[in-house]
């Protein structure tokens, strides 16, 4: 009987892949009252309106992007899709505030010519300095991914487009974060070629066949479901859900659920005993036996859970740091409270402001009002927020900042704040080589565990699936 440790996005997309190829019994325990993890709405259908405390949208093109499209089609959520097309406002205008300004970055070939605030000089110079930069080739194992974008496309690009990309996306600090794992494709150009446009101009003209991975592997088994061929034909850029992301959520444990899947919520692990034919899992002072385990738990709550058979897994697990991230969800009543037409906006850390973006929810999902996300913390929540701040706290920084850099000067008539503890990895220099020691490590030891989700594959909702979808089908021999 396999057990999937942990409800959120992973768990539940691996025991969905798992029962569709699979007749065996499987349960899933969760800690927490609720699934979901990090992935929570609250829908106000009558006022057009939905808080999302965490993840608000999902790709729609790159790898994984056609796993979670099948997906969502085989659940039936078609109807359910809000789509947010390339050609839409909030699709092509991103903004950072640099020096007190608010800049929207190029979004076309030919804004990559002209020289835009906060850049000195035209983007595409970033690509000459590519060409012109020393060429490397095999000398380097793992980099930030700021020094890598600072080397091959200079300083304004890695200060401002790079990080504020990156606390964007993990919440994190571009000096730290490994290119090998956000931007491993453009790092291995570079060092197979000597340089990122070389690699690029190479690769698409060589006919050598690169070795795929199993997620890249397991992505190509996606079927072109009409859903992906809808996107396509539509050309969205990234998609949402009308009554708000947790619709993903309940309609997975609506069908596992019907497939015979036990889902256990107020369920512990409190210690894992690996055995010759499998595991033994202690639940809430319970022990059940499992010939596999499916681990979608974050990574420092599985190092607690082995520590004591195998402190060399501990210490590897231990080592992927998480951040805390503030999320404040503010309504306003005025609807033109926002100068501009974008997605939203985030803010490079050399600025040492207390927030990291802002998302311009009404503008996104066209909802009555202003609907705005503050983003805040992550790398610097004890920094600027304290160790433990209060809710109202957090609100008056929130309302500070959205007064400061969007002059709005208006109370909200509604108002949600969460502080999410440890809710995002830090991919940090390195990270790369550590999940493969501890996949080695697992393999070696003929571990009955596999691992998935956010810490090992990928912070998207996409990259969570497909890791998900990837686990299950190497369980099964697929």
């Amino acid at each position: 009987m396999p057990t999937i440790l942990g409800g959120g996005v992973a768990g539940l997309s691996a025991a969905y892949y798992l029962t569709s190829r699979l007749a065996k019994k499987i349960e899933l325990f969760e800690k927490s009252t609720r699934l979901g993890g990090w992935v929570r709405s609250e829908s106000h259908p009558e006022k057009s309106l939905v808080f999302e405390f965490g993840p608000h949208t999902i790709r729609s093109k790159g790898l994984g992007a056609s796993t979670t499209m099948e997906l969502v089609e085989q659940l039936g959520l078609e109807t359910d899709i809000y789509p947010i097309g390339c050609s839409s406002e909030a699709s092509k205008n991103r903004m950072i505030y640099v020096k007190n300004n608010l800049c929207t970055l190029p979004s076309s070939l030919i804004d990559m010519f002209k020289t835009t605030p906060p850049f000195s000089k035209p983007l595409v110079s970033g690509f000459l300095q590519d060409l012109r930069a020393p060429s490397v080739k095999h000398s380097l194992d793992d980099e930030s991914i700021y020094n890598f974008c600072k080397r091959r496309f200079g300083g304004e690009i890695a200060d401002y487009i790079i990080s504020s990309m990156i606390c964007g996306i993990c919440a994190g600090d571009a000096k730290e974060i490994s290119v090998r794992f956000i931007m491993n494709d453009l790092f291995e150009k570079e060092q197979r070629h000597g340089g990122v446009l070389k690699g690029l101009i190479k690769d698409y003209f060589s006919k050598e066949i690169k070795k795929m991975s199993n997620m890249e592997r397991f992505a190509l088994m996606s079927k072109d479901a009409k859903l992906v061929e809808s996107a396509r034909k539509n050309n969205w850029s990234i998609y949402s859900f009308k009554n708000g992301m947790e619709t993903l959520i309940n309609s997975l444990n609506s069908n596992i659920k019907s497939k015979g899947v036990t889902v256990n919520t107020n369920s512990e692990c409190k210690q894992i005993t690996f055995t010759t034919n499998g595991a033994v899992i202690n639940i809430n002072g319970k022990e059940i036996e499992t010939d596999h385990i499916i681990g979608a738990i974050p990574s420092f709550k599985l190092a607690e859970l082995v520590k004591l058979q195998h402190p060399f897994l501990n210490n590897q697990l231990k080592d992927i740091q998480y951040v805390d991230v503030a999320v404040v969800n503010l309504k306003f009543c005025s609807k033109d409270l926002l100068k501009n037409d974008a997605f939203g906006l985030l803010i490079p850390p050399s600025e040492n402001i207390p927030i990291l973006g802002v998302i311009f929810d009404s503008c996104v999902f066209n909802m009555s009002g202003t609907v705005l996300t503050v983003m805040m913390g992550g790398k610097w929540f004890e920094k600027y927020l304290g160790k433990n701040p209060s809710q109202s706290e957090i609100l008056d920084i929130a309302l500070e900042q959205t007064a400061k850099i969007l002059h709005i000067n208006e109370k909200p008539d509604m108002f949600r704040v969460n502080i999410l503890r440890n809710c995002i990895p830090q991919y940090t220099v390195g990270h790369k080589k550590r999940i493969e020691e501890v996949r080695n490590y697992i393999e070696k030891n003929n571990l009955a565990v596999s691992l998935c989700g956010a810490a090992y594959d990928g912070v998207g909702i996409n990259d969570v699936i497909l890791s998900a979808k990837t686990q299950a089908y190497s369980l099964l021999k697929l």
